[in-house]
């Protein structure tokens, strides 16, 4: 072997093995710095009660008082508990906008939640011929003045990972419903479409787009006119 062989052998490689360690390094630094936040969150007090740090111990302390809400969160005192908790965290001025934005993006991928994303959506969005992926959050219905009924579906279209997105109502025969899980629909996002399958089926009774028109639907008041 060459020089210039060796040098193409050693650089081919090097590369191969940097992509193939790139993702096994990131999840074990991402692993180690979740066991750390989640080890912290109760060590602190652990470590004023016992006078030593075990590590390991506070994160097996959260999981526990985890635990313990979601089983108190399905008995009767236990949801009255925590109902008076969210009422005490909503009159807190500063709290409640933290706490109340926080509280939506859990429910919203709650499987007790009904108000969560119910199906995992194509839709043609922001133009005709662009498809965008979405999450089905609710149906509804919406009625003109001479009386016509019109079924739309309302899309939430991450925009920013998945915490920010458009908002916006289409017809219901101009959604496409996928076969794919909410959870596989949430890693293509997080991937940036890479998780994305070969072929997506569609399911349900929703026709192919022709001409969509999506609109995003002004809030209105108690007295019909538009809100600022």
């Amino acid at each position: 072997m060459n020089n210039e062989e060796f040098k193409k052998s050693f650089k081919t490689k090097l590369i191969t093995g940097l992509f193939i360690t790139f993702p096994l390094v990131l999840t074990l630094l991402a692993v180690k710095w979740l066991f750390v936040f989640l080890d912290g969150i109760l060590g602190d007090v652990l470590y004023q009660l016992l006078g030593h740090h075990y590590t390991g111990l506070g994160l097996v302390l959260s999981l526990l008082l985890v635990f313990t809400v979601g089983t108190l969160a399905t008995t009767v005192l236990g949801r009255q508990f925590l109902v008076g908790t969210e009422k005490a965290m909503m009159s807190l001025p500063i709290v409640k906008s933290f706490y109340s934005t926080f509280k939506q993006l859990g429910d919203a991928f709650s499987p007790s939640n009904r108000g969560a994303f119910k199906k995992f959506v194509i839709v043609e969005y922001p133009r005709l011929g662009v498809h965008s992926f979405g999450f089905l959050t609710k149906e509804c219905v919406i009625k003109s003045e001479d009386g016509v009924e019109e079924c739309y579906n309302t899309v939430y279209i991450p925009t920013n990972n998945l915490y920010l997105g458009e908002i916006v109502m289409f017809r219901k025969d101009d959604v496409i419903i996928t076969d794919l899980a909410i959870e596989e629909g949430i890693k293509i996002i997080l991937s940036a479409g890479i998780a994305s399958p070969g072929v997506i089926e569609k399911t349900g009774k929703s026709s192919a787009l022709a001409h969509p028109r999506a609109a995003h639907v002004p809030m209105v008041n108690k007295s019909g006119e538009a809100a600022q």
